[in-house]
């Protein structure tokens, strides 16, 4: 049966595209039919994770919101792109980079409800195993919308005091929204803070599961998004904690 996870964190730059986009591969390496979906339409940047070149990208998630093509057109198969030992499949639905259409979103907005029927069309029309959703930070509709439809959803978070209250508020709204499994991943922990503490903490804090602690990496950093962690660096330990938190969301 096919399975909706949401990806998600209340501020920007906490590494939820990175974490999408490494936590999609991990799934199709394992033979999996992944899509994913970028939804952050105002600064859309897991296509270059993905090594899909803006003169390649076609239609965008764009394209259909405001009636230019079906979603199933707006997929792109990105499995090639990504080398290594990949047995399944990758789909990207980008967020077009153009500064026109990014322009159009912020002015106009869309209609949500067609995400929605986007989402559950993109599921029978490319056969999914896992349809992966990068959401926008923050709590919109369209988050909103996100999360109320996912069969789980990992909420990322940073040591800091900003993030800490901003995740409070998401784990209430994602309860009362009823989703199924609701982790958390702390990540860019510091070398000076132990893991433990900080998972103790934070999962006595929001009484929700921790799935990963993941330090600060200058392994990540040099990589400055130029193609998949979980493939460049298998045996490192951010890598072997993202396949546990993969485990953790397909259970």
């Amino acid at each position: 049966m096919s399975r909706i996870i949401s990806i998600h964190s209340f501020r920007g730059g906490t590494g939820k595209s990175n974490t999408t986009a490494n936590l999609s591969t991990i799934l199709a390496m394992r033979g999996l039919r992944v899509g994913v979906v970028d939804t952050d339409i105002a600064s859309p940047g897991i296509h270059v994770l993905f090594g899909l070149q803006e003169e390649d990208m076609g239609h965008s998630l764009n394209d259909y919101l405001y009636g230019k093509c079906d979603i199933g057109e707006t997929a792109h198969d990105v499995t090639a792109n990504l080398g290594g030992n990949i047995s399944g499949q990758v789909f990207l639905i980008p967020s077009s980079i153009k500064a026109g259409e990014i322009a159009r979103f912020l002015r106009e907005g869309y209609d949500v409800g067609l995400l929605n029927d986007g989402f559950h069309e993109l599921l029978d029309a490319l056969n999914l195993d896992v349809l992966m959703i990068d959401t926008h930070p923050g709590l919109n509709e369209e988050t909103l919308l996100s999360i109320a439809i996912s069969d789980a959803l990992a909420i990322i978070l940073r040591p800091d005091q900003q993030d800490y209250q901003g995740t409070s508020v998401t784990v209430e709204v994602a309860r009362k929204l009823d989703v199924p499994r609701m982790l958390l991943i702390v990540n860019k922990l510091p070398a000076m803070f132990n893991p433990q503490e900080v998972k103790t903490q934070v999962e006595r804090t929001y009484n929700c599961e921790v799935a990963a602690v993941l330090p600060h990496s200058d392994e990540m950093m040099a990589l400055m998004s130029a193609g998949i962690f979980v493939l460049h660096y298998p045996d490192h330990p951010i890598a072997k904690e993202l396949r546990r938190v993969a485990e953790r969301l397909m259970a």
